[in-house]
């Protein structure tokens, strides 16, 4: 994969925001407070916040170790990672999938809504060898929007992704970690059968990486904002790969 290729893989492996029209976004969907209570008893340890309610608390999930070196994700907290993270969604291969470019108050709205909501969406840093140099969102499939375009089945988890910095890019870190991650989604996500993911169609590097981390192309769906490609991976298939 060339550098220009993981460019493109980085940005269309991350969530493509919808147009200012569109009515889907991943905290539409309203959860009662019975459907809450449901999931926290199903858990593992439902002694925690909503996120360890619903997707397990990833900020308490052990180190990754990886051939790019030790890998961990850690929850976004607004005050220390805002700029960052603007900065990133400021790089045209991240803007043109992405769709946040703009001051501060851009990625401080799409991060709020995350960090402020019941728990479904986790927004986190990569952290590789002790440097951020990654942003990830690890959610609730089956608990959003996606959920009304194909066959979801409980516990799904999806990821978005995108890789911060250009010197991280060219090295098949991306393939790298999106395997990390979701081997830390199983491990530590013991309900959870799936990871999925749906970069954008069109980016065929984005789907290679998925395809060269041991997801399987599942179907092509018709989003508001796109046409993305369901990539789907089985924890029943994770000993073969």
């Amino acid at each position: 994969m060339t550098r220009a290729e993981d460019a493109r893989t980085t940005g269309g492996a991350g969530r493509r925001s919808a147009p200012a029209t569109a009515v889907e976004d991943t905290l539409d969907l309203r959860l009662t407070e019975e459907l809450l209570a449901l999931f926290a008893a199903d858990a593992p340890s439902a002694a925690g916040p909503a996120a360890s309610a619903l997707l397990d608390a990833p900020g308490s999930w052990r180190p990754a170790t990886t051939s790019a070196g030790i890998f961990q994700l850690v929850p976004v907290r607004l005050e220390r990672d805002l700029a960052v993270v603007t900065r990133w969604m400021n790089d045209p291969a991240v803007a043109a999938f992405w769709e946040l470019a703009g001051p501060e108050e851009v990625t401080a709205r799409h991060l709020a809504g995350q960090l402020e909501g019941d728990g479904r969406s986790v927004p986190c840093l990569g952290v590789l060898d002790g440097k951020a140099m990654s942003y990830w969102e690890i959610y609730r499939a089956d608990l959003d929007p996606l959920a009304r375009h194909y066959p979801a089945r409980p516990h799904d988890t999806g990821v978005h992704l995108l890789i911060g910095g250009v010197t991280d890019r060219g090295r098949r870190v991306g393939t790298t970690l999106l395997r990390a991650v979701a081997d830390l989604v199983f491990d530590h996500r013991p309900s959870c059968a799936r990871v999925v993911a749906e970069p954008d169609l069109r980016n065929t590097p984005s789907v290679s990486a998925f395809l060269s981390a041991g997801f399987r192309f599942s179907a092509e769906l018709d989003l508001p904002e796109k046409k993305a490609a369901l990539m789907v991976r089985d924890r029943a298939h994770r000993d073969h790969l």
